[in-house]
């Protein structure tokens, strides 16, 4: 275990009852990096935070911050801050009532709470509003708001909880660029918490990915997408998702060159590593069912032998519906999975660190192969 991490998880887990949140969590986190826990509902991203905090006592399992073990310290003695989904902002309070009001809590000079308002303000793009109430705000601002309280606590290591998922799509954009440049600035630790995978890819340096309380692969946003380590991180990561095929169903063209693949291979092929083209022995036979024109790219909607799949075209393509087709592509850009354990095959490119063995019960698969 590496003892010079800012923060560092041994063994962490959570349990309630028979219920299990989080399975031992090993995780170190350099000073400045920003992290994201990415996955569904119920992975335990939130348990993780909620640990990482101190508003939940771990079951097993250390948490060091900053070199001191902090197990079992309350919040107030972390030395953390945290940046909810609810803004948690006073609404009786100004902007920058609400702003200081920490700073007053624990007592400080109020020349120095002026110099810290001031910073927050800029930083965050809030000059000007100092004298607005929350219900004046918008909920972009309201998120910065709630961002510059971060700035004025100037603790190392801030814990953000889904904190733009009750914006609109524009401001998510915009409020997650001013989160990154701002974490940057300031040099904090931040741990991230997010189902988004757009936001895990756009903001993060590393992601975990977590699955029934488990770490599927622990990675940067690349490594992720380009060398998943489990069916479940190939099916989740990525928009259209991964396409995945038996290996026996395939024509020799579209087998891998290796031929010492068990028959429990499984080849997941990226939507935008997809090619359309006449029907031929040498393809799978597909049938369009319909397609998107977006402007830079278009997706089209196949279906293959019963399975629903989708094609990512550069620009405008011009297919029919019902239109007959067959499905190709470039076997470098393959990726292999044994469908009974789940873990990845091949081993081009950069490992996948922080993947666990074991079969995911819920891949997309399982279904696949025994029809």
């Amino acid at each position: 275990m590496n003892t010079d991490a800012f923060l560092r998880l041994e063994g962490l887990a959570k349990r309630w009852g028979d219920h299990v949140g989080l399975r031992q969590l090993d995780l170190n986190i350099q000073r400045g990096e920003f992290i994201v826990l990415l996955g569904p509902s119920g992975c335990g991203k939130s348990t993780t935070l909620r640990l990482i905090a101190g508003l939940e006592m771990p079951s097993e399992g250390r948490l060091w911050i900053d070199g001191r073990d902090v197990t079992s310290m309350p919040p107030a003695k972390r030395g953390l801050s945290m940046v909810f989904q609810s803004y948690a902002l006073f609404p009786h309070l100004s902007v920058a009532e609400n702003i200081q009001f920490g700073l007053k809590v624990r007592r400080m000079p109020a020349a120095q709470r002026a110099e810290r308002l001031a910073r927050a303000l800029r930083m965050t793009g809030l000059e000007g509003f100092e004298d607005r109430k929350p219900a004046q705000l918008s909920g972009g601002q309201r998120q910065r708001v709630a961002l510059a309280r971060t700035v004025v606590a100037d603790h190392p290591l801030c814990l953000m909880d889904e904190p733009l998922s009750n914006l609109d799509a524009k401001l998510r954009h915009s409020v997650r660029q001013d989160i990154r440049a701002l974490q940057q600035d300031l040099g904090m630790t931040v741990i991230y918490v997010t189902h988004d995978q757009t936001e895990a890819m756009g903001m993060a340096d590393r992601i975990v990915l977590l699955n029934e309380g488990r770490v599927e692969q622990i990675g940067t946003p690349e490594e992720l997408y380009e060398q998943p380590a489990t069916l479940f991180a190939a099916g989740f990561l990525g928009s259209p998702p991964m396409t995945f095929f038996p290996v026996t169903i395939l024509p020799e063209a579209l087998k891998p060159a290796d031929a010492n693949l068990p028959d429990s291979c499984v080849v997941g092929v990226r939507p935008e590593n997809l090619d359309i083209g006449a029907d031929s022995p040498e393809g799978l036979s597909a049938q369009v069912e319909n397609s998107e024109f977006l402007g830079a790219e278009t997706l089209v909607y196949l279906n293959c032998a019963g399975r629903s799949m989708v094609a990512r075209i550069p620009g405008r393509a011009g297919f029919d519906e019902k239109q007959n087709v067959g499905l190709t592509w470039d076997t470098d850009n393959v990726h292999l999975f044994d469908e009974t354990t789940g873990q990845r095959l091949d081993s081009r490119g950069p490992g996948a660190a922080g993947s666990h063995d074991r079969r995911d019960e819920s891949n997309p698969v399982g279904q696949l192969a025994s029809q």
